[in-house]
């Protein structure tokens, strides 16, 4: 399971891409795989904070049922809550309306020390208005004329996101972003199990269907983001998904594999005074 493998492709075709992928693991060693990576990962978090001068910024994108929520809830399930901050971006506020459209993702981003995770991100704005460019009107923005959206915009758009990102980077966040690839006859089983199980029917809204119907432009949408928003301070991965816990392998993998890199992590040695005295202090603390 090499990182280079779920890379964007330099000829992306996400018809061509495999939405399953083979890990040579039994179901319950696929288990174990991530509760394995899941730990290192809290780990490395735990120095993180301590070491407080990275921060990680984790961003998820997929169609609707690709396992985001539950993903979030099995890879960082082993953090301590002080180090872990989830985002989830739905439609606009009005107050975030009230300002450009990256706002509201730019105020969400992690402290120094910090993970957050972005359960979709910035480039809703950059998918679903494209889908559906009326959406757009709610911004308000003199300058969109909506009748005449060109693919310069929507490119101009993701190049702002990018250079965002460079910059969050200089400041030291370490950006991951993951695509989690479905298939549509897998979207088409695990909306039907939601209306099938009365625990999970309050997760359908007839929007899905709707949705549904505009497969194809999605595709080309996450196509042309993966494409134009992939570089070296923000990768995009394409993470096959028609396996829950396949992909929550993948990605917990890919964080741990970029997160043990940074050899200049790591927890903070008191000061010389204080490791002089240490053991006099514990002298004191046995005699208490």
């Amino acid at each position: 399971m090499k990182r280079n493998y779920f890379k964007v492709p330099e000829n992306l075709n996400l018809k061509e891409i495999p939405t399953k992928y083979n890990t040579g693991l039994d179901p319950i060693a696929l288990k174990k795989e991530i509760k394995k990576y899941s730990k290192k990962i809290a780990e490395l978090q735990d120095m993180m904070y301590a070491d407080d001068r990275y921060s990680v910024l984790i961003c998820f994108q997929g169609m609707d049922t690709a396992g985001k929520d539950s993903m979030v809830r099995e890879v960082f399930k082993g953090f301590n809550p002080r180090g872990v901050v989830v985002e989830s971006f739905k439609t606009p506020s009005y107050k975030e309306l009230q300002h450009d459209f990256m706002w509201r993702h730019y105020t969400k981003l992690p402290e120094k020390g910090k993970f957050t995770i972005f359960n979709r991100t910035q480039y809703e704005n950059v998918l679903i208005t494209r889908v559906h460019p009326e959406f757009l009107e709610n911004e308000r923005n003199p300058d969109i004329d909506i009748n005449n959206l060109t693919d310069d915009f929507w490119n101009n758009r993701m190049q702002r996101m990018v250079q965002f990102e460079k910059f969050w980077a200089e400041n030291g966040v370490i950006i991951l972003k993951f695509y989690l690839h479905l298939s549509k006859d897998e979207q088409k089983n695990r909306l039907l199990k939601r209306i099938d199980k009365p625990k999970h029917q309050w997760k359908f809204s007839p929007g899905d269907l709707k949705e549904r119907g505009f497969w194809e432009k999605y595709q080309f949408c996450y196509e042309e983001v993966l494409k134009n928003s992939s570089h070296k301070k923000g990768e995009w991965f394409i993470v096959p998904s028609d396996d829950k816990d396949v992909s929550r392998l993948i990605v917990a993998k890919i964080i741990y594999d970029t997160l043990k890199k940074y050899k200049d992590i790591s927890y903070p040695k008191p000061e010389a005074e204080v490791l002089d005295r240490i053991s006099e202090y514990k002298k004191q603390l046995l005699n208490d």
